[in-house]
């Protein structure tokens, strides 16, 4: 069973949840002789769930297979709305619920769910059934048509290019943790986590024109930096590159 936080239960949660569950029709569209993914041009995928969510670990194991892919930026953010179900998910962070209520107002959904997965912050699915992350993948046309992102000296520099954007700085951790949980929905389960975000900071606003932005030290050397460039409200993502 999905868990849904219903603060505003009502049948437009139902119709929200449906309308993201696939890849959209203008997605499908724009997929028809995309470029292929790559790393210069990645399919993004971001994580919603948490460690007190019993239908969740499906969705981790999941994100877990994609992970090392080139192609792929795979994000696990824990988030904080489950905690109360009695196990405090050991690598919540208030920002990390945030940014999933933000893609909720960005999708005209009526709440937030886990676990969710956000493709190129552009379409949603749940993705804990077999197989269907590598489908919604394989659909997405990869991140592509944005500015240049290059990376020197402790600063980003994006490039120039048109519209808006705000730019993202997550850094996540690759290692595979293994967490005990003690008590809640998952207890006496150990689950693998891997790619799970650590921090994730607003850089500022981009305006068109090329400019550059100083990266803040990283909390630890064992923290892989992303740079996502954004349409404003968390719109779609338009440029993506690890640094």
């Amino acid at each position: 069973m999905i868990r849904a936080m219903i603060l505003f239960a009502s049948p437009l949660l139902l119709a929200g949840c449906q309308q993201n569950n696939a890849i959209s029709s203008e997605a499908k569209a724009a997929a028809t002789g995309a470029v292929k993914a790559s790393a210069a041009n990645p399919v993004v995928v971001e994580l919603y769930q948490s460690q007190g969510c019993s239908s969740c670990p499906p969705a981790n194991s999941a994100l877990n297979a994609q992970a090392d892919r080139a192609d792929v930026i795979a994000l696990n953010f824990s988030v904080t709305y489950w905690d109360k179900l009695g196990w405090k998910d050991i690598f919540g962070d208030p920002k990390y619920t945030q940014r999933q209520y933000a893609y909720a107002n960005a999708f005209r959904a009526g709440g937030v769910y886990t676990p969710q997965m956000v493709l190129n912050g552009r379409d949603a699915i749940v993705g804990n059934q077999p197989g269907e992350l590598s489908r919604a993948i394989a659909a997405a046309p990869p991140v592509g048509g944005g500015p240049a992102i290059a990376a020197a000296n402790g600063k980003v520099t994006i490039g120039a290019g048109p519209g808006r954007a705000d730019i993202w700085l997550i850094r996540y951790d690759k290692r595979i943790q293994n967490v005990a949980i003690k008590s809640g929905e998952n207890n006496g389960r150990t689950l693998p986590h891997k790619n799970i975000v650590r921090q994730l900071v607003n850089l500022g606003s981009w305006g068109g024109s090329a400019a550059s932005y100083a990266l803040p030290s990283s909390p630890s050397t064992h923290y892989n930096s992303v740079i996502l460039v954004q349409r404003p409200g968390l719109g779609p993502i338009i440029a993506a590159r690890r640094i």
